[in-house]
């Protein structure tokens, strides 16, 4: 059984077909490398890949995610080459990782993000998570522009000791090293998480490949505003398909 959600003329399902999986690595690679071809990578035969469709059956936005039964289960997931996940495994719950959240540049339509947040509430309700977590990047792995908000986020925005990540590898920056001078804002994904309650480890990550600063995020969906919440599952009705 799958599922899709409409918004408008956005249609967000788990891509069913190849065709449709390679649709989604495309729309990655433009987005995070600005050329033609497919990020893959080992991480994706295990995962599902969420696909937005305009009226037109472009794909328009894409996510990756993985379905973990428990925290240790989680440890073969792709935060995992990143961060020491060994807080989580006393967590027994299902938990939801996302990563390669994109949406196509040339598309201006708020709706878009909206329907991709419509559809990830519905799947972490069908599959009772009590987790949202992965990794969510700034762009560079230079950590001094990023400063003031690195800053913040060590002031009000990290995870509880007991299930915060610890450092696995050396290319790691500690956001208590960082000057605190950097205006460079957040990325809209990490302010949409601690919007809703999420928190961070206490370091990034350098991904030389991807260029970026990693941040462990995650949101424990059981500490989600009510309003918020509410909110989430009013953006688009669900219906299952075959």
């Amino acid at each position: 059984m799958t599922f899709a959600y409409q918004m408008g003329r956005y249609l967000a399902r788990f891509a069913h077909t190849a065709a449709e999986v390679k649709a989604c690595q495309a729309l990655r690679q433009r987005c995070f490398f600005g050329s033609d071809g497919f990020d893959c990578d080992q991480f994706d035969a295990a995962a599902r890949h969420l696909i937005v469709q305009d009226a037109h059956g472009r794909c328009v936005a894409t996510a990756r995610l993985f379905d973990w039964a428990d925290g240790p289960s989680a440890q073969a997931g792709y935060a995992a080459q990143f961060y020491d996940l060994s807080a989580l495994s006393g967590c027994q719950s299902p938990m939801v990782e996302l990563g390669r959240v994109c949406v196509a540049p040339e598309v201006m339509d708020a709706d878009v993000l909206r329907t991709v947040w419509g559809a990830l509430t519905g799947h972490v309700d069908r599959t009772r998570a009590t987790m949202l977590f992965g990794c969510t990047s700034f762009a560079g792995v230079d950590p001094v522009p990023y400063g003031q908000a690195l800053a913040r986020l060590q002031r009000r925005h990290l995870g509880p000791a007991h299930l915060r990540p610890a450092r696995l590898l050396p290319n790691c920056i500690r956001f208590a090293d960082v000057p605190s001078l950097g205006r460079q804002p957040m990325p809209p994904l990490l302010r949409t998480y601690l919007a809703m309650g999420g928190w961070v480890s206490d370091h990034a990550v350098i991904d030389e490949q991807m260029q970026t600063l990693h941040v462990f995020t995650c949101l424990e969906v059981a500490k989600v505003p009510h309003a918020r919440a509410r909110a989430l599952r009013a953006l688009a009705p669900a219906t299952a398909l075959p």
